[in-house]
């Protein structure tokens, strides 16, 4: 399995280097030459294996150049009952009659980005010894991607983190998770702006190919391609769980609702689809930040600056520029590289694009739809689950419901992609259903007092820059 750009200017490389580069050196993300297809037996045999096991026979397929031995410890090393609270690692439950919630929020920082980071960590670490290398990753997040990505790489042989977060927008549980960790390989800089702020520091930084090369940059946000495929196996895993439940046969179609904000975790379900899983639809959820929303009801995806990106109640989907967007793009336009790389050019010059002329496309070869979910509607959505299903959610999550809610067909499955345990947002919660104990976990008690490290800078990728030189200088 070879990787290539989605803007066709770099040469095709193996798995192994694709998950330490980030961004592709031509500045498109890397992808697979094409997908693997799974056909009807396969899914039955896959039916039966556990998650790790599942986890195994669907990387082998794309990280062709590990030993698969190798891959196979990687593997049952992430992902273990001690880690996730269960052998179940991500465990379905039903909610209502065809709506059920995968639960993704078992991990160490109680976000479903420890399903990949987890996995993330233990790759990279394999990696570099193999190759006898260091890597600086340097991260933007806007509430889970950070405390992720740092519970999974503190204290990792050769890896230094810089993760940059927005200044005052995550919730003061996300940043006590992140700003308390004293592992002398974690930095964390917090911006003067909005995660899509953070995010261009983060691309500038990877495009300036000098810089890149001397410090050996690597990023885990979900531009990078190891996190999208560990995202790809909980699809079928869920898919399997509840046809089972429902006692369905092999081709039994479901749809997914998945909030959405980068389009990493949606992305995985659509190449999840394009392997052959049955899915009806992938439906894009959106909080009042709706640029994803408009592109597929409408074909049109402008990106709003900064200044004009709100700051919401579900704070981790605050974006406004979907970085795996490309991704979905470069296959909507029959992989046409040029094409991608003017239209990406365009939005990083602060323009959008309309592809209204394909959307017939997107919504029947694709199978993607659309929703968007306020403030007022998060509320309502936890207050109504807590009280007539005793099920507590947080708001990302909520928005997710909102939606499936609001588009569903009759006789439609939808698995509802959880984003977070409600701890990590109390005040929402509380503001839905009424002061209540939110219940958290052991490891989590006395979390916003500990004392916290973290460089607040203004909007500028020189000073983010200079930091990552004295940081790795001091721990080389």
């Amino acid at each position: 399995m070879k990787y290539i750009s989605t803007r066709g200017q770099t040469a095709p490389m193996d798995f192994s280097d694709v998950l330490l580069m980030g961004l592709a050196p031509d500045g498109g993300l890397m992808l697979p030459e094409s997908y693997p297809q799974i056909d009807s037996a396969t899914l039955a045999a896959w039916r039966k294996l556990s998650y790790p096991e599942l986890a195994f026979v669907i990387m082998r397929l794309f990280a062709t150049d590990i030993a698969e031995a190798d891959l196979k410890d990687i593997i049952e090393r992430t992902y273990t009952e001690a880690v996730f609270g269960s052998s179940d690692i991500t465990p379905v439950r039903k909610l209502d009659d065809n709506l059920y919630i995968l639960g993704l929020s078992n991990g160490p920082t109680l976000a479903f980005k420890d399903v990949a980071m987890q996995f993330l960590g233990n790759a990279f670490e394999y990696v570099l010894k193999k190759k006898g290398e260091r890597i600086t990753i340097i991260g933007a997040t806007s509430g889970d991607t950070g405390s992720a990505a740092e519970y999974a790489l503190r204290g990792k042989d050769n890896i230094e983190v810089f993760m940059l977060s927005p200044h005052g927008k995550m919730s003061a549980f996300q940043r006590a998770q992140m700003y308390s960790l004293t592992d002398a390989n974690i930095h964390n800089i917090a911006i003067k702006g909005m995660f899509d702020d953070c995010q261009d520091i983060v691309k500038a930084l990877q495009q300036d190919a000098d810089f890149k090369a001397k410090y050996n940059l690597g990023t885990v946000n979900s531009i990078n391609w190891g996190r999208i495929l560990a995202q790809i196996v909980y699809y079928f895993k869920a898919y399997f769980a509840v046809t089972d439940a429902e006692n369905s046969s092999t081709d039994t179609k479901v749809s997914f609702s998945v909030p959405s904000g980068n389009f990493g975790n949606i992305c995985a379900g659509h190449i999840a689809r394009e392997m052959g899983l049955p899915v009806d639809r992938l439906i894009v959820a959106t909080n009042e930040n709706d640029v994803l929303n408009d592109f597929f009801n409408q074909g049109a995806y402008h990106p709003r600056p900064a200044e004009k990106t709100y700051v919401t109640s579900s704070p981790s989907m605050d974006i406004s520029k979907a970085s795996n967007f490309e991704r979905f793009v470069y296959l909507l336009l029959e992989k046409n590289t040029d094409r991608v790389h003017e239209l990406f050019d365009g939005v990083k010059s602060g323009n959008g694009f309309d592809l209204a002329d394909v959307m017939e496309a997107v919504n029947s070869r694709y199978g993607f739809a659309a929703g968007k979910s306020t403030h007022a509607d998060r509320l309502a959505t936890i207050k109504d689950l807590h009280e007539n299903f005793n099920d507590l959610i947080d708001p990302h999550t909520a928005d997710g419901i909102k939606v499936a809610r609001e588009l569903q067909r009759e006789g439609e499955i939808i698995i509802c992609a959880e984003t977070a345990l409600p701890v990590k947002f109390a005040e929402t919660i509380i503001e839905a259903v009424g002061a209540i104990d939110i219940e958290r976990p052991a490891h989590t008690q006395g979390l916003e007092d500990l004392a916290q490290h973290v460089t607040v800078l203004d909007n500028d990728a020189e000073l983010v820059a200079q930091e990552i030189r004295n940081g790795v200088t001091a721990n080389a």
